[in-house]
């Protein structure tokens, strides 16, 4: 097989010369590039595998270099080097399509991790099977949300997916991250509002041993964890501001100290995160750091509610029954399906599986009925004449749905906070927060 073929584009001969004999070391073949202009001519005449371009060259900018490649050989990963500290231009880079980018010096241990994932990254991912993630339904949102999926799995750049509760924020991520060059390295979760906050540094950073009464032994955190794959930050909001400037550091420096170590570790982490908050709105109420929000939020992706498609929750309904019914012909006759394409689904498809698992265990047969679901009949959206007027008050329009919600789901747990906080999809932290602010004992 012939060595994969790579370009290099930089205004200074040092680095090139470092570059060159880096890549060859690690038998690579290399052409290289001190201009733009170079740097196209090369393109035009020859087939690469992937490029690094500097982001400040003597007749122009990488961006250009970026998107020539872009018309040209769009499956082409391309990665910036860019000034140390001038994170902007890697966030540019990055939302034009950059899979990664590298600051200046360059440090050989990363240039080296990066080129190797750099040309992992599949040719194709569009035709992944459910060994991606299911996220069913054909709806025209879906849709959309599977192709945007398949196109950030082929970049580095940091992701930040919003949403309702529900609405299958995680199972978008681990798509991510297995239609992408880091599927076979690991893939790990952490509920950011499940962490003690005296606990957070060790549990992300790990510790040595000794570093406090009851470190017994070396600990590795998330970070270690994920080396080489994804970590994903759910509910990030949930982070305290002490530990929002940690977890900066970790991103913009990609390296980790230990709790009671001297020296950081480099590691080679994609961040995803994911939060059914504002943060735009948490930034500016002083809650989220605003640097750290702009590195999370390179590339936004937003999953649409279960009532944004309701063409979908007729066939979510049957993938799930046939999950959850472990092999039996289960089936929703005519009536049960009305009912639920006209409820509201606060909680989404989380909800909709918790409905399903109910219903089958109140069925008398192999047939869920309407009366199975146990929907209250106020849950359901009620077709009216003044259907379409707004409310006078949104706020106070959508307090009134939320203390609906949240007082429903105390009822059907016997008041079990733990357990409404799960039947909602919210953090135990979240739900004390809403119950106080609408004055729920």
């Amino acid at each position: 097989m012939n060595a994969p073929h790579v370009l290099i584009v930089d205004d200074e001969p040092d680095l090139l010369d470092l570059m060159e004999i880096t890549l060859a070391k690690m038998g690579l073949d290399t052409r290289r590039a001190a201009t733009v202009a170079e740097a196209r001519q090369l393109l035009d005449n020859e087939r690469f595998d992937l490029c690094l371009t500097d982001m400040r060259l003597t007749d122009g900018s990488g961006l250009e270099v970026l998107r020539h490649i872009g018309e040209r050989q769009p499956a082409m990963p391309v990665a910036v080097i860019t000034a140390y500290g001038n994170t902007n231009n890697a966030v540019e880079a990055l939302k034009a399509g950059a899979f990664d980018y590298l600051s200046k010096p360059v440090a050989l241990d990363q240039l080296r991790a990066l080129i190797k994932t750099a040309l992992k990254v599949p040719e194709k991912s569009a035709g992944a099977g459910s060994e991606a993630g299911e996220l069913l339904g054909e709806s025209v949102a879906m849709q959309e949300i599977r192709r945007q999926i398949d196109k950030l799995a082929r970049t580095q750049a940091p992701v930040h997916i919003t949403g309702e509760s529900g609405s299958g924020k995680e199972l978008a991520a681990r798509r991510i991250h297995s239609l992408g060059s880091r599927a076979d390295h690991a893939f790990v979760p952490v509920n950011c509002g499940a962490i003690p906050e005296t606990l957070m540094e060790s549990e992300f950073f790990g510790y040595r041993k000794g570093a406090f009464t009851g470190a017994n032994a070396d600990h590795e955190g998330f970070f270690h964890a994920a080396d080489g794959g994804t970590l994903f930050l759910d509910e990030v909001a949930d982070l305290p501001l002490p530990m929002q400037v940690k977890l900066l550091r970790a991103i913009q420096e990609k390296k980790v100290r230990r709790v009671g170590a001297t020296q950081e570790e480099p590691l080679d982490v994609r961040i995803i995160s994911a939060t059914h908050q504002k943060l735009a709105q948490m930034v500016e109420a002083g809650r989220f750091r605003q640097d750290l929000y702009y590195r999370l939020n390179v590339i936004e992706l937003n999953m649409p509610s279960l009532r944004e498609r309701p063409e979908d929750i007729a066939p979510l309904a049957r993938a799930l029954l046939a999950k959850l019914s472990q092999g039996r012909a289960v089936r929703l006759d005519a009536e049960a399906v009305k009912l639920l394409k006209n409820y509201a689904f606060p909680g989404n498809v989380r909800e909709l599986e918790n409905i399903l698992e109910r219903a089958l265990a109140l069925a008398e047969d192999d047939t869920i009925r309407a009366d199975d679901l146990n929907l209250a009949p106020a849950a359901a959206f009620q077709a009216s004449a003044d259907a379409d007027t707004p409310p006078n008050n949104l706020q106070d329009y959508l307090d009134k749905l939320e203390r609906e919600a949240l007082l429903k789901a105390l009822e059907q747990t016997r008041y079990n906070k733990t357990a409404a906080a799960r039947l909602l999809g919210v953090t135990f932290r979240s739900l004390r927060y809403r119950l106080e602010r609408l004055g729920i004992e």
